[in-house]
């Protein structure tokens, strides 16, 4: 049997090491996929390193346009990035008739219900298990694997680099801004940060999974992102005390109404988290990934593994040309949707909750006065709002400063968890 024909675009980190784990396995994937896989062409602009990388046998080229005008190209590997010429790219090649498998959470968390109606309409795929936690396969275990549950909630750690940073601050008692520059000299943390550090990231990845599990459209812009760079060396201190880790964690979750068991909508949202110390994922140390997902009928499944590099992100890159291979002659109208469920389906008009209405338990840490009646007024506000406390810690006072009035007062944290 022929085999399939792929065109990459841009051979960086994961292109070299999709085509570096293609070519060492080759007879095992062939095994596995029916038929060969081959990369056949490459587009690059820096033409003369990538045809370094491939050697001979394999068309290098400047130009993506050209990989997606060839009709001998049966599948198209975007590893561009980004929401510019990737999104441009993707849509040619979609029209184009072209199998599309893709790392690009990014575009797919701000434009993929636009990408996956026109794959759907044009009868082809658009595969994107690289896009979430590397080389953990928790794409195809929540379309597949987990089909007969009713999905309840997902919590993960879906960023490498804040993870990293978090478990730092933790083992060697520094502040955020001292950890940043560490990771960023080892090479866990870009020379730009933000998207890692502010949850943004997190936000492209937990959008993806919570339309897959709960069968509604992509709403990245719907997503309530809070990242770590306000977090101290004493707000992880004080969190081991009371018996917890910080983890930035991605979450989504089937809300329902307590009183009349009916829908209220999903909620969606990435922010700094505290876990019961004695819980897996609390104990997912340095850059490593793991989601957790809840379903009625399996209940609780953890995802653990490497979520970013050359060969694991290749690993899932690969899982999905196996993928699209297997399914290449298939009729389109029966294949599993991109996010597991048709288009206009019930279940895709649940909407995302704005923060205001998640009802979850909270860490406050509050500086306050080291006087008489502050812990009674704090506490009084709180049953005022209905608000019920899990656990609190008060320190000793460890500092002197002017309070509202302008007068010097000794200071301290009261910390809560409501």
């Amino acid at each position: 049997m022929k085999s399939i024909q792929v065109g990459l675009l841009g051979i960086g980190t994961v292109g070299s090491g999709t085509y570096s784990v293609l070519k060492r396995n080759q007879a095992e994937i062939r095994r596995r996929a029916g038929r060969g896989i081959d990369i056949t062409m490459v587009a690059d602009l820096d033409v003369a390193r990538a045809r370094s990388l491939v050697g001979e046998g394999v068309t290098v080229v400047n130009d993506a346009r050209a990989v997606i005008a060839n009709p001998d190209i049966d599948i198209v590997i975007e590893l561009i990035g980004g929401y510019g010429i990737a999104r441009q790219l993707v849509m040619e090649a979609i029209a184009a008739g072209k199998h599309v498998v893709t790392a690009n959470k990014s575009l797919l968390a701000v434009h993929g219900t636009e990408i996956f109606a026109a794959a759907h309409a044009k009868g082809v795929m658009v595969a994107f298990e690289a896009a979430v936690a590397g080389g953990i396969p928790i794409i195809k275990a929540l379309r597949e694997g987990l089909t007969a549950n009713s999905i309840q909630w997902i919590a993960g750690i879906i960023n490498g680099t804040t993870n990293f940073i978090l478990s730092e601050m933790r083992n060697k008692g520094l502040d955020f801004d001292v950890v940043l520059k560490e990771a960023q000299r080892l090479g866990y943390a870009e020379a730009d940060p933000t998207f890692d550090i502010e949850g943004v990231d997190a936000a492209h990845k937990i959008t993806l999974m919570s339309a897959i599990a709960f069968g509604v459209p992509v709403q990245f812009d719907k997503a309530h992102i809070e990242g770590i760079t306000a977090l101290s060396a004493q707000d992880i201190r004080y969190a081991e005390q009371l018996g917890y880790r910080i983890k930035l964690l991605g979450i989504t979750k089937r809300s329902i109404d307590g009183k009349t068991g009916a829908p209220r909508g999903i909620e969606l949202r990435v922010h700094p988290s505290l876990v019961p110390s004695k819980r897996l994922i609390a104990n997912v140390e340095g850059a490593m990934n793991a989601v957790v997902v809840q379903g009625d009928a399996v209940g609780t499944t953890l995802y653990y593994g490497k979520g970013a590099g050359s060969e694991p992100t290749a690993s899932a890159v690969i899982a999905d040309l196996v993928d699209v291979t297997r399914l290449h002659t298939a009729d389109p109208a029966h294949r599993v949707p991109h996010l597991a469920f048709h288009p206009g389906a019930p279940g895709d008009d649940l909407p995302v909750l704005p923060m205001a209405d998640v009802v979850t338990s909270y860490y406050l840490r509050l500086r306050v006065a080291d006087q008489a009646g502050v812990l009674s007024k704090v506490t009084g506000i709180l049953a005022d709002a209905d608000i019920s406390i899990d656990a609190m810690l008060q320190r000793e006072a460890d500092e002197i400063a002017a309070d509202a009035n302008g007068s010097q007062v000794e200071q301290t944290d009261i910390i809560i968890l409501t």
